[in-house]
Parts: C-alpha cells; structure tokens; sequence
C-alpha cells in the first residue's frame, strides 16, 4: 500500500496538471477574445478617411490595443468594454465590426464626422449600456437594430441628420433611461407606444418636424426627469396626464402650435420644476396661482401666447434665472399690475427679466432697483407705466440691456445710468421724458442702441456721446433739440444703420465731416434748422441708401457727388432753397426710387432718365424755373427744346435717305467681316491662348501620375479634373483636361481661357496655367491649371454621397453667410469691375470650390461670356447657352439673350438651396413647382418648417444662458438667436428677390452687396 506521503504527492501532482490544462485552455480563450477585439478595433480604424488629430498614430503593433487612444479594457480579461473618441473630429463610417467587441459597455463617438448609417450589427452588443453619437452626420431612420441591446440605458442621437418616424417598435428599448433625438428630420407623431418605456428619465425630441399631438401614454413615464418637445409642429392641447409627472423639472415645449390654457393646480403636481419653457405657442388663460409654489424654478419662460390677468407673487422662487412673460396680454393697465415685482427682490439668481408687451400699467416701481445687481436685461417696453424712472437703478451696474420704450415715463434721464457701464442697448423712445440728455450717457462705451426718440428733450445733443465708438443705432428725433450737430457723432466709426436727428430744432450748418459715415445707411436731418451748403463729402457715405434733408434752411447747389451713391434708394431734398439744376448724373443711380425736390428755387432741365421717368416716383412742384422733364410733370419745355424740334424735323428727310445707304453699306460689310472671320477664327484662338502662361502635355501626365483615378477629384460636362504637383514648393493644383470629343469642349476651353485670362479676385479660383498641345498619340489636348482647393466644392458640403464628403452640420448660419458674401463679392467683380464685364452663365454648388479657410471661390467659366461680345454677330443666337437645368434662369429656355440677370436668378436659386438643403432638381419640383415658389409659400412666417435643420441646432442657443444653466439649456428645445433670425429672414429675401421670373424684376448685385453687408453687421453685432 501507498504511504500517506506518496498519496499526497500524488495529489499535489493530479492538481498541477489539471491547473496547467485550465490555465492553457483560459489563456487560449481569452488569446482567440483578445484577437476579436483587435481585429474588430483596426477594421474599425480603416473605416475612417480623416483622422486630423492623429488618434489612431497608436493603433499599431508596437503597443497592446488596450493602451490604444480611447480604449478602455477590463483588468480581467483584456476585453474592450469601453471606446471613448468624443471630438476628435474623425471622418469616417462606423465599422459594422464594432459588434464583434461582445464585452463592450459604452461607446462615445459624439463631435465627429461619421456618416452612413448605424451599423446592424451593433445590435449584436448584448453588454452595450451608453451609446452616444450626438453631433455627427448620421441618417437614414431611426436604427430599430439596436432594441437587440437589452443592456442599453441612454442612447443619444441628437445633431444628426436621421429622417421617417419615429417606429412604433420603439417600446421594444425596455431599459432606455435616456433617448435623445434632437436636431434631426423626425417626421410624424409621437407613438404611444414610448409610454411603455418606464424606464425613462429623459426624452428629447426637440427640433425636428413631428406633428400632431402628445401622446396620454407619455403620463405613464413616472420616472421621467426632462421633456423636450420644442422647436416642432405638435399642436393640440397638453394632455392632462403630463401635468401628474411629479418627477419632472425640465418642461419644455417652445415654439410649437400648443393651445388650451394650464390647470389651476399644475404646478403643485408638478413640485420639483426647475424649467417650465412653453413660448411661442398659443396658450390661453391665466398664469395658475399654484405657480407661487414652485419654490424651485430657475427658469419660467412662457412668453408670446395668449395669457391674461395678474401675475401672481414669486417671493418664493430663490432660484429664479430667467424670468419671460413678454408679449401676452398680462395686467388689467391698473396700478397693482406689477406688484409681483416686488416678490422678486430676494431673488439673488435673477438675471433676465423680460415683461415686455403687456398691458402691465401703475407707476414705474421704485423697488425695482433693489432686484439682484446680477440683473442683466430688464425689458418693459410696450406696456403702459408711467412715472419717473428711479434714480436707483443706476445701482444695477451689471445690466446689459434696458428697454422701457412706448410706455408713458416722465421725469429725466437719471444721471446715474453713467455708471451702467456695460449696458450694451438702452431704448427710452415714445415716452414723455424731458430735461436734457445726460453727457453721462458717453460713459456708456458699450453701447451700440440708443433709442430716445418722441420725448421732449432739450438742449443741445452731449458730444460725449462720441465716447459710444461701438454705436450703430443713434435715434434722436422727434424732440426739442437745439444748437449744431456735435462733430464727434460723425467720428463715429460703427454707426452703420442709422443717425436720425430729424424733427428737431438744431441748427448750425452740416459739418463736411459727415463724409465720415462710411457705413451709414440712414441719414436724416429733416425738420430742423440747418442751414448752408450740402456737403460735397456726403458722396464718401458709400453704402448710404435713404438721405432725409427736407425741412431745413439748405442752400447752393445739389452736390454732384450725390451721383457717386451708387446705392442711394430715396432723396428727400423737400422745402429748402436750394438753387441750380439737378445733376444729370442722378438719372444713371439705378436702385433711386423716390426723389423729392419740391419747393426750393431750382431750375433748368429736368432729367428723363432713371428714377425721373417715372412721375409717381419724382417730386419737383414749387421750383418754377425748372422745365422740360417727362410730359406728366407738365412743366414748360426748355427754351432750346422748341428750336431743336424744328431741327429735327427738317432733318427727318435727310436722316431717312442716309438709313437706305447706310443700311446697304452695312450688309455688305456683314458679309465681308463673316468670311474674314471665318479665315482668322483659328488665329484668334491661339491668340487669346498665348496671353496664358504654357506648360507641356508631359509636366501634366507626370504630375498625376499618368492621370491616374487614384488623383481623379471630379468630372464634369467637358472634362475631367485631376490632382496634380507640378512644383513640389508649390503644393498641388487642380488640372481640367478637356474631353475634346465631346461637343463643345473646344468652345468651353476658349471661354475659360477669355474669361479668366485679366480676372484677380478672392473670390474667384486663379488660373495658373494652360496646356494646348498634342498627347502621345497625336491627338489634341488642351487643359487648364487652377490653384487647388482643399475642401472640394459647396455642392460635397451641403449634398454628401457615398459618405466621403464633408460633415455638412460644418457649414453652419455664419459659414454660409460668409459663402453667399464671397459669391456675390465674386459676381459682383465679374459684373461691375472687371476690364470687360462677364457673365458666368453656369453659377450653382459644384462650380463654387472652398480653400483651407472655407473662402469661396467661383469655377468653371465653361459657359461664360463676356458682356461686349453679346452682341457681335457670332452671338446673336445664345439659345446654347442652357446652364444647368434648375439654375439656368427661365429665359434661357425662350432663347433670350444671356445678361447679368441670369446670374443674379443662378445666385438666388443658390442661396434658396444653401438655406432649405434641396436641390432645384429634386423630384418635388415638377408640374410647375420650383425651389423660388417652395420657399416663397413659407416666407415669412413659416420659414423654419424648410430651413435647413443643421442651422437650428443647439449651437444657435441664445447667449444670455448663463453659463452654469448651459447643460440644461441643452437638454432641452433651443430659442435661436435673435441675429440668427434675422439674417436667416434676410438671406431668404434676397434669395427670392434674385430668383423671381421676370428678370427687370430681379435684383442688382450692387444692391444684394449692400444688403449682405448689412445682414453681416447685424448677425456679427
């Protein structure tokens, strides 16, 4: 028998072997896991085109992949459970071996540049909890695949460009805390199936188009913290069942069709409310009494509805931030009505507080100005107060913004509004304020609004407010306003969009220093009692449209320089003495709409050109020495005009016997020229090319490779576009190789090569050289070299196709703005400056290129023409000049001829594409429909229903958040800014003013650079 020792070592010895056998089969395992993981995590690294920041330089063999850039592995096994690439700004597709990582927990790809849609496979990660895919340009519908995930807790897919509904299969996520679709192109309604989603402390649906009603369901939701539903088309009334959510404290629904009025109780079964965010809407009744419960609120937003009645008290809101009630019809116009703003003097968080637009009435309340010194933006105006404003407010030294106008206020300017040193925007107007205007009002040099017009002040206007070097805004008029207008008001530099003195009592002469205001595009003195000369430096106010004189002691002549103001709309010279003639010059201002000249002591002719053939448009009764003009003004003729008509007509004969010859001579010189021309054309071609600078067909095979597909970037009607180096210092160009088979090819080269041969601008692509030669075979070959644009053309941006394109969430409101400038600025060079004017003929996204800095350059000068040669004779017939369908303007089809009005239709329908994201091409603009007609039935109220939705998103936030309400702000539906608005509104007008039918109808490229400057002004403001 065996000893109890050799048993034992027995033992020990089984033991050791079957611990090796285990520890090989684990390690053999955990080695086939590992490999999986790695394989799945470089098959995901080749699916990106664009790594910028350098992320994946770890992702090699020369480390393990747990120690790579973004992942994250269990201590345990090795295996990936977490890829973490938040910003790094990739572009790419997502791998669908991503659902091979079967121990992954969490995946961040939020800011980056994925495109495609979400993989099926990721469905497969049955462990996968957090999937976060905010900010990237994913589409296609909402990925039902991943109900798969059991596990998923908070799914993410805001800022993308997901489109159809939302499934009714969405209850399958039964473990979902977090869904957030916002900024997206979510259409239909809610399903009520998301009721079943109990799980859920968070639903965003913010900004996307989905109608209808909310679901009772969504009552069901007993865990839900945040709701946000805004910036839709939901209508209806709230079902009752939202208002027991006693979880909730973020409400958002702003700017949808809501109506119905609150429950008396609401915010008493709604006690843990932070956010209650419902402007915009419809909502009728009163403001609950309940509401003096929500002890929690920090931000009460529930302005442009239909509310009436009394406020009730808000003593017991700490934490209040933001405070809306604008524009409703709150206050009975008592004195009681703003007796609630006394509750809010223990506020200490307050910092907007917006009453704007009611029918609040009583004093002006003194108490007012013991609110927190936090407080950045008061808003009163268009109310019913009256009294004086204290002189305590000046203690509120943070604010930003008071606007207190069309109310009934008296008393002075409070002297101690000069410590309101950051006030950016002070608007007093339409009160019955007197005294004078404090020159205390130039410590205020932030200020670009100042409003203080129809009060009754006096005195002279404070030269400190020459201090306000950021004032765009200066309205003074309908005062009692004496002496000269200061000097230091035309040293303003940013004064941009109006100086309104007007119905004043200033006198003095108007200081030649006026030409100083090159920005102005108001200007007006009208009604006092100015005398002396109009300045011939007025005509240095380049972008000056609307020039308001009248009224005043004006004398001399009307400077010649009113004609160097190119943009001028509207002249009002009225009831001075002014004396002379008015310049012949001003018939040649295209835009001038309305000229009044009436009653001074003009005299001499009366222009017939422009603004002067039309009669309703000119006004010149009271200058009786003034004679001829159009027969409606019915003035005496000119005492030479009655001398010349007997002239005329005994010339008449003369003149009929010279048009027979001359018309015989000049058929027969048509004839010669036609056959001399046809003798020389060949010469003329290679003359127009020789002013180009030459390089040789075999600098061209050899810097693309032999033309390989590898350097192909695009092609188009007539020709292919390579990538190329010519000169390794220079960098790469972009090579256009003609297709000389294809008709008109050879015409194209010539127009590119005349057109672009004198041109420099910024705004245009350069063209660096020119190839016309033979290739190898014999075979003619012709190419242009341009400077190369790194970030292909506008078209790539705003369609992206096959997911190799640029993010278009990029091109965001203030990138496309500068795009649209840069074209016009490029058009308005093409039309207006060049040696010979030249029309593009062929304007749309894919002949629009951008460099490194998103600068536009216009391309492609196939179809070009230079305006003097329109009318040779070997283009009497442009009916070929077509453009591309839905850009070319309509008269092309009837075979007009081609002018700078079929650009400016080119440029509009561009800009209509650039706001809405449709192409003019689209299947929905047929039988009579276009993309002009589609954006002009939602002008201007509508607008947001086909705005782009990546110009909505959450960036456009309005800055007065503080900073610590950010992460709220973004959890829920997002005001956008009031610039953003405008400039969008504006953009759309130009864009339908360019693209009408009729082409005498269209806008002018001078008149468009004008109003860009001002949207630019404006939006930058």
């Amino acid at each position: 028998m065996m000893s109890s020792v050799a048993w034992f070592k027995c033992i020990v010895w089984f033991l050791l072997c079957c611990s090796n056998f285990w520890s090989q089969n684990i390690v053999t395992t955990y080695a086939f896991g590992n490999e999986t993981d790695q394989s799945a995590l470089l098959k995901f690294k080749e699916s990106i085109d664009l790594d910028p920041n350098e992320v994946f330089n770890s992702w090699n063999s020369t480390s393990h992949f747990c120690k790579w850039n973004g992942v994250t592995c269990s201590p345990r096994h090795q295996r990936v459970t977490e890829l973490n690439l938040t910003g790094c700004h990739l572009h790419g597709f997502i791998s669908p071996y991503i659902g091979n990582l079967s121990f992954l927990r969490k995946l961040f790809l939020e800011d980056n540049h994925f495109y495609g849609e979400i993989p099926q496979e990721l469905g497969r990660l049955f462990r996968i909890r957090v999937l976060y895919f905010t900010n990237n340009i994913l589409g296609g519908e909402f990925p039902i695949s991943l109900a798969n995930c059991s596990e998923l807790r908070y799914l993410s897919l805001d800022s993308n460009l997901f489109t159809g509904e939302i499934p009714r299969k969405i209850e399958s996520f039964g473990n979902l805390k977090q869904l957030r679709i916002r900024g997206n192109n979510l259409t239909g309604q809610i399903p009520p199936s998301i009721g079943n989603l109990s799980s859920l402390t968070r639903l965003s649906l913010s900004s996307n188009t989905l109608q209808g009603f909310i679901p009772e369901e969504i009552g069901l939701l007993r865990n839900l913290r945040i709701l946000g539903l805004s910036n839709n088309k939901l209508s209806h009334s709230i079902p009752l069942s939202l208002y027991n959510l006693s979880s909730l404290y973020i409400f958002s629904l702003t700017n949808n069709q809501f109506n119905g009025s609150f429950p008396d109780n609401m915010f008493l079964t709604l006690p843990n409310l932070e956010e209650f965010t419902v402007s915009g809407n419809q909502f009728s009744g009163s403001i609950p009494a309940s509401i003096t419960n929500a002890s929690g609120m920090q931000i009460l937003d529930i302005g442009d509805n239909q509310l009436v009645g009394q406020v009730p008290s808000l003593g017991k809101w700490k934490d209040i931030s933001t405070l809306q009630l604008s524009l409703n019809n709150l206050g009975n116009n008592s004195s009681n009505d703003l007796q609630f703003l006394k509750s809010l003097i223990n506020c200490s968080q307050l910092d907007i507080l917006d009453i704007g637009y009611n029918n609040f009435g009583g004093p002006f309340p003194r108490h007012v100005s013991n609110l927190t010194t936090k407080l950045t933006q008061l808003i009163a105006g268009g109310n019913n107060i009256f009294g004086e404003i204290p002189m305590e407010l000046g203690n509120l030294v943070n604010l930003i913004t008071l606007a207190l106008e069309k109310n009934s206020l008296t008393g002075i300017i409070p002297t101690s509004f000069g410590k309101l040193q950051k006030m950016q925007l002070l608007s007093l107007g339409v009160n019955k304020l007197f005294g004078e205007i404090p020159p205390s009002i130039g410590n205020l040099s932030q200020l670009y609004y100042l409003e203080l017009s129809s009060n009754m002040f006096v005195g002279n206007i404070p030269s400190t407010i020459g201090n306000c070097q950021h004032l765009q805004f200066l309205h003074l008029s309908n005062n009692s306003l004496t002496g000269a207008i200061p000097s230091q008001l035309f040293g303003i530099p940013s004064l941009s969009t109006a100086l309104d003195l007007s119905y004043n009592s200033l006198s003095g002469s108007l200081s030649a220093e006026v030409g100083m205001l090159k920005n102005i595009d108001i200007l007006d003195v009208s009604e006092n009692y100015i005398s002396g000369v109009i300045p011939e430096t007025i005509g240095e106010c380049i972008t000056l449209e609307y020039l308001y004189l009248k009224g005043n002691s004006f004398h001399g002549s009307m400077p010649p320089s009113l004609a160097s103001l190119k943009g001028l709309r509207e002249v009002d010279l009225s009831r001075n003495n002014l004396s002379g003639s008015i310049p012949e010059t001003l018939q040649n201002l295209s835009f001038l709409e309305y000229f009044n000249a009436s009653f001074n002591m003009l005299e001499g002719k009366v222009p017939t050109n422009g603004v002067f053939q039309n009669a309703s448009s000119i006004l010149v009764a009271g200058n009786s020495k003034l004679c001829g003009g159009i027969s409606e003004l019915k003035l005496p003729p000119c005492p030479l005009e009655a001398k010349t008509r007997r002239i005329h007509h005994n010339l008449k004969l003369v003149v009929a016997i010279s048009c027979v010859v001359f018309f015989l001579s000049t058929l027969s010189c048509i004839l010669g020229m036609f056959l001399i021309r046809k003798r020389h054309k060949k010469s003329s071609t290679n003359s127009t090319i020789d002013q180009l600078p030459k390089v040789s067909y075999q600098n061209l095979l050899h810097a693309t490779d032999g033309f390989s597909s590898w350097n192909l970037i695009g092609t188009g009607s007539h020709g292919s576009v390579y990538k190329g180096i010519l000169d390794p210092m220079e960098g790469f160009v972009a090579i256009k190789v003609l297709n000389l088979q294809k008709k008109g090819a050879k015409k194209s080269f010539m127009a590119e090569c005349k057109a672009l041969r004198h041109v420099r601008h910024r705004n245009l692509v350069k063209v660096v050289t020119c190839c016309s030669s033979v290739d190898y075979n014999g075979n003619d070959f012709k190419a242009l070299v341009f400077e190369y644009m790194p970030n292909g053309s506008l078209e790539e941006w705003l369609h992206p196709q096959n997911g190799r394109e640029e993010q278009t969430r990029t091109l965001n409101l203030e990138t496309r703005l500068e795009i649209v400038v840069g074209v016009a600025s490029a058009l308005h060079y093409l039309h207006h400056e060049c040696e010979e004017p030249i029309i593009h003929c062929d304007l749309k996204p894919s002949n629009i290129l951008l460099d490194d800095d998103m600068v536009a350059h216009v391309s492609d000068f196939g179809l070009a023409r230079l305006l003097s040669t329109i009318n040779n004779f070997d283009n009497l017939s442009t009916s070929g000049i077509k453009g591309t369908i839905g850009y070319c303007p309509p008269e092309n089809g009837a075979s007009f001829q081609v002018s700078t009005k079929g650009d400016m239709y080119s440029f509009g329908i561009l800009i209509l594409e650039m706001l809405t994201g449709r192409r003019p091409t689209e299947e929905m603009f047929k039988d009579g429909h276009n993309l002009h007609n589609y954006a002009k039935i939602s002008f201007p109220n509508n607008l947001l229903e086909i705005v782009d939705a990546t110009l909505v998103s959450v960036e456009n936030v309005s800055p007065t958040i503080t900073a610590s309400e950010q992460h709220n702000i973004s959890e829920i539906a997002d005001n956008l800014h009031l610039n953003t608005k405008m400039c969008l509104l504006s953009l759309f007008k130009i864009g339908l003013a360019c693209s009408v039918e009729l082409p005498g109808e269209r806008l002018d490229m001078m008149e468009v650079i004008r109003e860009l400057n001002m949207i630019r002004n404006a939006f930058y403001a």
